[in-house]
């Protein structure tokens, strides 16, 4: 239940954070930084008076997260009411306006972040609690996918690595939901290219390195067309940007810059299958001398 709760003892103010419009409105009344309001009546949330959120990031939740809008820090004081995040009070100071820059440290607790709510580093996207992810609400790394727990995948919610397909908690799969259902025990073997084999021969097969990659990597200002700045101006704040590489084209990358011993090693999968491994990473295996 909601309980609104309002509070007339003078002299009682609170600072605050308030979002308004590119021209300084908010529900059709014109602001300027460095004066006060007033609004006459009785003072309640969401019908009549002046609102703000303690918190800045709570602001958001009503208006959209976009740097064209004008942020300020507030002083309300007067009659005060509450309503679950926001404050509405009789009157209104506008203190300071926030640079876009300055809103992006508040809101996220991580670094470099050009996103909303990221406790990592580096996120374009929101509520990222891992590091270098454009996508949203993932807990691991590298994601371009959203709703990632795993490293490194460009699909969602998966909770191995490394997948373009949705929902896979092993890795390297781009089809879906690629672990079975409510399980407890530990397989004795495991599915490699489509068929069954020991889950302790795979764990002691050697494998590439190059299977080891990212389809997101950081670029750094200085490393930055004039193009990259156009298509990413938020660039300034975290002095880079995210760019998100195709899964496939970065399989690929990796691989041709691996060694011919390391190529090789694929081969060695149990299993291996070319036509799965190609509809996979991309990679047509017979263009490339392994022997």
């Amino acid at each position: 239940m909601t309980t609104d709760k309002t509070t007339q003892d003078a002299p009682t103010e609170i600072i605050a954070y308030k979002v308004f419009n590119q021209d300084w409105t908010c529900r059709g009344f014109q602001f300027e930084v460095g004066k006060s309001y007033h609004q006459n009546g009785e003072i309640v949330p969401c019908d009549n008076g002046f609102h703000a959120c303690v918190n800045l990031a709570d602001c958001f939740g009503y208006y959209s997260f976009n740097p064209d809008n004008k942020v300020a820090k507030v002083r309300l004081y007067g009659t005060l009411a509450s309503k679950e995040d926001k404050i509405c009070a009789s009157d209104i100071e506008l203190l300071d306006e926030l640079s876009w820059e300055k809103v992006l440290r508040m809101v996220n607790t991580g670094k470099g972040n050009s996103g909303y709510r990221n406790s990592g580093y580096r996120n374009s996207g929101d509520y990222n609690s891992g590091d270098y992810n454009s996508g949203d609400r993932n807990s691991g790394d590298y994601n371009s996918g959203y709703r990632n727990s795993g490293y490194r995948n460009s699909g969602y919610r998966n909770s191995g690595d490394y997948n373009s397909g949705d929902y896979n908690s092993g890795d390297y799969n781009s089809g879906d939901y690629n672990s079975g259902y409510f399980n407890t025990d530990t397989p004795k073997t495991v599915r490699v290219f489509g068929a069954e084999i020991d889950r302790i021969l795979w764990e002691r097969c050697p494998k590439p390195n190059f299977l080891y990659f990212s389809p997101i990597t950081w670029v750094s200002e200085s490393e930055m067309s004039d193009q990259e700045k156009i298509d990413n101006p938020k660039f300034f704040t975290a002095g880079g940007y995210l760019k998100e590489i195709p899964y496939k084209q970065a399989f690929k990358e990796s691989f041709e810059k691996a060694s011919k011993e390391d190529r090789k090693l694929i081969l060695g999968i149990p299993n291996f299958n070319k036509g799965m491994f190609y509809e996979i990473s991309g990679i047509n295996i017979d263009e490339y001398d392994l022997s």
